[in-house]
This record gives C-alpha cells, sequence and structure tokens, in this order.
C-alpha cells in the first residue's frame, strides 16, 4: 500500500523556532480483481510466453478455476489436462513484494483438487486443503518475497495432478522493481508429460513411467518444440528478463541460452547474491530462477537463439525453443 508523506514547518512561539512535523497516513486501497474462467492466455500458435508489467493496485483478488480440458501437449497429440484456468501451463500471476493477494478456488471439475503457492507464507492446512468438486476455497497472504514461483495442485498423489497439467507460475517482483530494465519479459514453464501411445491422436497417462521418471514428453509451456515453429520475437539491443520455473514434477532444469551469457541470474528471487556471468542454472523440480540477458551489435545481435534444458535426454523431448533476434527498425516496418 503506498503512503503518502506531507511535511509542515511551524513557527513556535516568543523564539521563533523552526519545528517540523511529519504527517504520514495511507492512500485508500486499491484492488485489481481477476477471474481466470474470463481471462484467458492464448495458446494458439503457442502459448504466449509475454508477460506484462504487474499493475498498480495493492490488494489482488485471483479467482482460479479448476478445469478438466483436452489440450495438445505434442504436434497432433491431444492429452486429457487438469488445469487451472483452463491452460497448461495455467495464467501467469504478477504481484509486487507487500501485496496482499486473495485467492478464490472454484473446483469446477469432476474430482477432489486444491492449490499450493510456493509464494506463500501460510499453514498449508488452512490454505491448501483439498476441495470436493462443486466447492471452493478462499484464502490470503502477504507476498513477502520476490522471485519466480511454482503453483501446484497438491492433492494426493501430487505425483499424478501435476503431471496431467496443474501448475501455474507467479512472478513476485521486488516492492522497488528489478534492477536494471528490461525491454521484453517471458515466463517459461518447464513440466514433463507421462503418456501412453496415441491413438487416433489421444494419448492416455502412464503412472507407471511417472513413477519411474520416463518422460514422454518434456516441455516449455505446455507443448513440446513450440517455439521452434514460432519464435519469441526481441529486437537487436533488447534487454531480455525470463521468468523461468521448473513445474517437473520430477527432472531437473539445466537452463541454457545458446549464443549469449547470461549477465545475471536471480536464483529464488534473491536480489543480494544474483549470479553474473554464467551459461547455466540447474533449476530443480519445484524451483525458479530470473536470467537477463542482453543481444547487443557486436555481441549478441541480430539472428536466432535456442534456449533448453542443457540434459540433452529432456531436450530431445521437446525442450527446445528459439528465440528470434531481429532489427528494430525491420520490425517496425509494416507487414505487405
Amino acid at each position: 500500500m503506498t503512503r503518502t508523506t506531507l511535511t509542515l514547518t511551524a513557527v513556535a512561539g516568543i523564539v521563533g523556532a523552526a519545528v517540523l512535523t511529519t504527517l504520514t497516513w495511507r492512500d485508500p486501497e486499491t484492488v485489481e480483481t481477476v477471474d481466470f474462467a474470463v481471462r484467458h492466455t492464448a495458446t494458439s500458435p503457442a502459448f504466449d510466453a509475454r508477460v506484462a508489467p504487474a499493475t498498480d493496485a495493492t490488494t489482488r483478488v485471483f479467482r482460479i478455476p479448476v478445469t478438466h480440458d483436452t489440450i495438445e501437449i505434442a504436434d497432433g497429440v491431444r492429452y486429457e489436462g487438469w488445469t487451472f484456468g483452463g491452460t497448461v501451463p495455467g495464467p501467469v500471476i504478477r504481484v509486487r513484494q507487500g501485496d496482499q493477494v486473495k485467492v478464490v478456488l472454484v473446483n469446477t471439475s469432476p474430482m477432489q483438487h486444491s492449490i499450493d503457492f510456493h509464494a506463500a507464507r501460510i499453514p498449508m492446512d488452512r490454505a491448501f486443503r483439498t476441495i470436493n468438486p462443486g466447492d471452493s476455497i478462499v484464502f490470503e497472504f502477504e507476498a513477502r518475497d520476490p522471485g519466480a514461483y511454482m503453483v501446484h495442485c497438491g492433492t494426493p498423489p501430487v505425483l499424478m495432478h501435476i503431471m496431467q497439467g496443474m501448475y501455474l507460475p507467479i512472478i513476485v517482483d521486488p516492492r522497488d522493481g528489478w534492477p536494471g530494465r528490461a525491454d521484453k519479459e517471458f515466463v517459461i514453464v518447464q513440466s514433463e508429460f507421462y503418456a501412453g501411445e496415441a491413438h487416433q491422436g489421444h494419448a492416455a497417462m502412464d503412472f507407471d513411467a511417472a513413477m519411474q521418471a520416463r518422460a514422454s514428453y518434456v516441455v516449455f509451456n505446455g507443448r513440446a518444440n513450440q517455439y521452434k515453429a514460432n519464435p519469441l520475437q526481441v529486437n537487436e539491443g533488447d534487454r531480455v528478463r525470463l521468468f523461468v520455473v521448473n513445474a517437473g514434477p520430477s527432472l531437473r532444469s539445466d537452463f541454457h541460452l545458446v549464443g549469449t551469457i547470461f549477465d545475471r541470474v536471480y536464483v529464488d528471487g534473491n536480489l543480494d547474491r544474483p549470479l553474473q556471468g554464467v551459461q547455466t542454472v540447474t533449476i530443480p523440480a519445484g524451483g525458479g530462477a530470473v536470467f537477463e540477458t542482453s543481444f547487443e551489435r557486436g555481441l549478441s545481435g541480430e539472428g536466432v537463439y535456442a534456449f533448453v534444458t542443457h540434459a540433452f535426454a529432456d531436450a530431445s523431448k521437446g525442450a527446445v525453443g528459439l528465440i528470434q533476434v531481429g532489427h528494430p527498425q525491420l520490425a517496425a516496418m509494416p507487414a505487405h
């Protein structure tokens, strides 16, 4: 919540001494309400990885429906996803450090589900408990810790609920923002699917494979290889910030960007000890990190760059994407 400070000068009696009195009060609370049954993330031709800045609200209310929907996990491979908000991953939540976050989880699915915010300091038995079909739960927490965090279903067996797609990222910006500018910001969620052989384009879950961590697909933002055909677009000269979350449920992410080096990496959003000048950073299942790099002329300029998990047995299963760096003047020209 913002504070407004007014300083008044008064003359004190016969000696004429100046006395400074500071009066501080809070501005009226500003509330933002988002219903993810109404606001959907575009997933065609690829999951929209662009991240908009947080608004100026100080209290944020998020209504998150739980659904079961058919999703596409690879080209031509459809799958029954268990979702937050109808997509895998679910929608990006972005707040600021110090914001009050209110969550309204509504279970519109045919089975029990829950939600677990890694960014919250709150008793799990009160906020993250399982609810039945048709029920809802409401809880609040203060976003105290900056970083990129995982949100997921915590209903047993948790492995099954996550492998079916029940996860989303929450970004908590530092109170005064991330150090330095960013011209473009994207979110990348790595995860695994454990699917049997597809029949007529549909694949079913393979829980035995999941118990042995034998992933059928390892993906960025819910679908294998989608950013090879639809690269993320930036301009030469841009400084780019990537919020990377590894939803797992079981495999690590060795996040690497081919053709450049990360200037700074904030592991779990730690502003005090950023990694500098690094090539690859391991993010465990359930972890997150904030990556920054720049595409400067004469260094990492115009061209194509791949982002991967450098655990290449996993990258070969779909965890590969491209960043297309274009000339800013050409990017601004109208298409013919």
